[in-house]
């Protein structure tokens, strides 16, 4: 563990793409999603993410960077959650 750990705090976040037919959803840990989000939107992020304009769904704040890559892990593989997000954010949920 380097003592920059402990310097600023990581997060996990949850992006949307509604462009098209079929919304979308990218996550991903940073140290400044603000910043991480201009760079998906600018085509300099994932290359996944290129060519789409994308909004912030969730976020979550993590001490480390490896909680952070372990959070990241997690949501990645639930597709239920990602999907409740989506249909919170436009107004589709029950």
């Amino acid at each position: 563990m380097t003592l920059s750990e402990f310097d600023y705090p990581c997060f996990v976040y949850v992006l949307a793409c509604f462009d098209g037919a079929k919304a979308r959803t990218y996550v991903g840990w940073t140290t400044d999603v603000n910043k991480r989000l201009a760079a998906h939107n600018s085509g300099t992020g994932a290359k996944s993410t290129r060519g789409r304009t994308w909004v912030i769904l969730h976020t979550e704040e993590f001490k480390t960077r490896g909680e952070a890559m372990s959070r990241e892990w997690h949501l990645k593989r639930d597709r239920k959650f990602r999907k409740k997000l989506l249909d919170t954010y436009s107004g589709t949920s029950d």
